[in-house]
């Protein structure tokens, strides 16, 4: 067979290339190519069009698969597509390639292999929710596949009934995106289906969460204590605004964390989205909420407890709990949610005067370098006890303001 291009690699090319941060290709010619992978693994590939689309096949890794034996493979694989046949059809196993993948290794299978090898250092809350998606949505339809065969078309299946929630959509399509992505590095498939179906379902442009003036903040204080919820309800939702802390970390926090005699909260590691322990420095408003709140659920683990739960089963306040709670106040503002109280919170303090590194640390927000953490590793206690004082007495003086 005769070709109307040169190879361009040369071994000590190979050889000297380097990891980057992202994977990167060398190309060879005639769409052979050594994809060099930020692990240090160099894979060989071949990018083909057929019956009128853009495909890729994996030949295997270097060294194991030498340049001329890559060369001589691509030819072979070359010759069948000038033919008119899929080079992907009927290929045997070769010495590091992904022939030799038994068709029974199934998307589900493949799936659960990668959330033990790729999640083990996420929360144990972040894996339930990738494997609940996965259940729910994936499994049934594609969970018995190949791992190798699902096309792009059985993903957009899986998508369509998500259409209406289109962020959820978007996230299940990321997760099975990179799943394929972990396959194909370990050179047990060749192109990612997910990826070709990204855009398929239009997701809407995020929006910051809406912030409130200091009159609207005054009518909502004043509102809360008004509605007929249960009481956990209402001091989580008060307590929202008196820690500044993240809707989950306050309804999954535990009595064990609390000190109430010093008016200390501190936050395990674990459960802070920046994976660093937290310290809350309380206002005497919190504690007597807290007070009052403890002869209720003080005598179990969880401090706002679900009262929607199967007998003998203890479980933490649901996440939409708050959410339904702040749509159904009515206080002259559509849209207000949980996540635009630490927005409001921060607004007003800087606007009364507190400095921009305590409001960051109220908020456990990480530093943006080196000075800055090291100028905030001494913490600034007493200025964050202040801000938070502050800020609840202020809450208090708003709900007295007449509109």
């Amino acid at each position: 067979m005769s070709r109307a291009f040169a190879y361009a690699l040369r071994p000590v090319v190979i050889n000297a290339a380097k990891p980057k941060d992202k994977p990167y290709a060398l190309t060879d010619g005639g769409g052979l190519y050594l994809e060099v992978l930020p692990t240090g693994t160099k894979v060989w590939r071949y990018k083909f069009h057929f019956e009128g689309r853009r495909d890729k096949i994996t030949i295997g890794r270097y060294p194991t698969v030498s340049l001329k034996d890559a060369r001589q493979i691509h030819a072979e694989l070359m010759d069948k597509v000038l033919k008119g046949e899929n080079p992907k059809a009927g290929r045997q196993g070769r010495p590091g390639s992904r022939g030799g993948v038994p068709d029974q290794l199934t998307f589900e299978t493949y799936a659960r292999k990668w959330v033990e090898e790729t999640l083990f250092y996420r929360s144990a809350a972040y894996r339930a929710q990738q494997l609940r998606w996965l259940e729910s949505h994936v499994f049934p339809a594609i969970g018995g596949r190949p791992l190798a065969a699902v096309a792009p078309r059985e993903v957009l299946d899986v998508l369509e009934p998500l259409r209406t929630t289109a962020v959820t959509a978007e996230g299940v399509r990321s997760l099975i995106q990179r799943i394929y992505n972990y396959a194909i590095r370990n050179l047990v498939a060749d192109s990612n289906p997910a990826l070709m179906v990204r855009g398929a379902i239009s997701v809407p442009k995020r929006t910051h969460h809406k912030h409130l003036l200091e009159a609207e903040v005054g009518r909502l204080w004043r509102q809360i204590p008004r509605q007929g919820a249960h009481f956990t309800t209402l001091v989580a939702a008060q307590m929202l605004f008196y820690t500044m802390v993240r809707k989950s970390e306050l309804i999954r926090s535990h009595w064990a964390e609390f000190d109430l005699t010093t008016g200390i909260w501190d936050i395990p590691a674990e459960r802070m989205k920046m994976r660093k322990r937290h310290r809350v420095y309380l206002p005497r408003q919190a504690v007597a909420l807290l007070q009052a709140l403890q002869p209720m659920t003080g005598h179990q683990d969880y401090v706002f407890p679900t009262i929607y739960t199967s007998s003998g089963r203890i479980a933490p306040m649901g996440e939409a709990s708050l959410n339904h709670f702040f749509k159904r106040i009515d206080f002259g503002v559509q849209g207000f949610a949980p996540h635009g109280v630490r927005g409001t919170a921060a607004t007003l303090l800087r606007e009364h005067g507190f400095r921009s590194e305590v409001v960051e640390l109220l908020l456990s927000h990480a530093p943006r370098g080196q000075v800055e953490a090291a100028y905030n590793h001494a913490e600034l206690g007493q200025e964050r006890r202040d801000a938070l004082q502050f800020l609840a007495d202020h809450l208090d003086r708003l709900a007295q303001r007449p509109d």
